[in-house]
């Protein structure tokens, strides 16, 4: 390599629970034996997640443990209301119509849609049924086992704070209304309440830390199949433009050298003819159609150029490829008097300095690089030179990471008859220069 791009290294070197709580309404799972899509949960863990994605609507198993709950309470409501006369209890009667006023609160709160969205609307409704069941348990020792079902609705409805609060009044209700109509302390008024709430608790914390586990392995799952879309269509693309660059460069090489040899060829033919020669005019129609079709075989080739060089000459492309380099400062500049490039080696000049520039962001951890295009009579010349760690190129491994790489941009400069190099030392930065030798005009 020229001691240009080594001296410029050596100076560069220098110097979702929420919306599924809105969706499942009162009573769903949550409040059940799962506690599925409970309000604490959409309130204290995914409360972000509901605002990023809208509501779900709720699954099977959902709609059958929120039957479940409707099932349980208006199943002991019905005992409760059988219990009282089968057993001649005193009030028998008040007790069936608690029962069936706490039934009818129940069921409309069900159907009301507010309850499940809106937490003062949430927060009456359990008042309401809070009320009426504290008259049945004054009524009948039987109104305790409704605490239970309560726990869940309380859980599900409220905030984990006011729904932990309710749970403790709920419980302290209950043990009061079995220790009225008990007269006896016994420990069995204490546990089983507490105990019913405990369990309730725990289940629905229980549940919120699956429902976020499960969450997160959601978005994963929507997160690698949205990469995997992207990967596919990267892929896709860079596919196209590879087999774009590569018809560009099979139609110049062959197509358009062979038309401009036959042209060539025929215009020695017609020198070497007499003027008034028969096939004097045969030849300049030959040439001219040979002529023709090579402007028509260039234009192919302009039409398959990269995208980055379809909206301005070789400079700019590498220009613009430098302002839009992450990390590092990059500068480009030209040297020499710009000339017009044949596409196959614009392409590859572009190329080989994304390469470049993908190895200096990724590997170097370079504070500064320079790009510089070189036009000399017989060639031309690229230069990329950085101030970053640089590395041994004797040792250096083929990656495994993609892209170009080192081999692959001496492929592309050497399929064009040029010269590759590459200057570096570790501490000491790392030069590239390529080199193509510029093809001789037809006259």
């Amino acid at each position: 390599m020229s001691a240009a791009p080594r001296s410029r290294a050596r100076a560069a070197s220098r110097p979702a629970a929420a919306s599924a709580a809105a969706g499942s309404g009162p009573g769903s799972p949550a409040g059940s034996a799962a506690g599925s899509g409970s309000r604490s949960a959409a309130a204290s863990a995914s409360r972000s997640a509901s605002r990023r994605a809208p509501a779900r609507p709720p699954t099977p198993v959902s709609r059958v443990l929120r039957l479940c709950l409707h099932a349980l309470l208006l199943g002991l409501l019905a005992l409760a209301a059988g219990r009282a006369v089968t057993g001649s209890a005193p009030g028998a009667g008040w007790t069936v119509a608690v029962c069936a006023l706490l039934a009818g609160v129940y069921a409309a709160g069900v159907a009301t849609p507010a309850v499940g969205r809106s937490a003062r609307a949430a927060a009456v409704w359990l008042a309401a049924l809070g009320a009426v069941w504290a008259a049945l348990l004054a009524l009948s020792p039987e109104g305790l086992w409704i605490a239970f079902p309560l726990y869940f609705l309380e859980l599900h409805l409220l905030r984990l704070r006011w729904g932990l609060a309710a749970v403790v009044a709920t419980a302290g209700a209950a043990i009061g209304g079995f220790l009225a109509h008990s007269g006896a302390v016994t420990p069995g008024a204490f546990l089983g309440p507490l105990l019913g709430g405990s369990v309730a608790v725990a289940t629905v914390l229980g549940y919120q830390a699956l429902y976020r586990e499960s969450e997160r392995r959601r978005e994963l799952i929507e997160e690698l199949i949205a990469t995997r879309a992207e990967l596919a269509a990267a892929e896709r693309g860079a596919g196209i433009l590879a087999e774009r660059e590569r018809l560009a460069r099979e139609i110049h090489d062959t197509l358009a050298q062979g038309l401009s040899s036959i042209q060539l060829l025929l215009r020695a033919a017609e020198r070497t003819l007499p003027e008034d020669a028969p096939a004097a005019e045969h030849i300049a129609r030959a040439r001219e159609a040979a002529q023709d079709n090579l402007a028509e075989a260039r234009r192919f080739v302009r039409a398959l150029t990269p995208p980055d060089l379809e909206h301005g000459s070789l400079a700019g492309a590498l220009e613009r490829l430098c302002s839009g380099v992450p990390g590092p400062r990059v500068r480009f500049s030209v040297s020499g008097t710009p000339r017009e490039l044949p596409t196959p080696y614009e392409v590859a000049l572009l190329r080989i300095a994304q390469s470049a520039l993908a190895n200096v962001v990724r590997h170097a951890r370079a504070g500064r690089a320079e790009i510089t295009l070189t036009f000399m009579d017989a060639s031309v010349t690229l230069d990329v030179v950085d101030d970053g760690r640089g590395f041994d190129p004797a040792a250096a491994a083929p990656s495994g990471e993609g892209g170009f790489g080192l081999p692959a941009m001496r492929a592309r400069a050497e399929t064009l008859g040029g010269l590759f190099t590459v200057e570096s030392d570790p501490g000491q930065g790392t030069a590239v220069a390529v080199t193509l030798p510029l093809p001789v005009e037809a006259p």
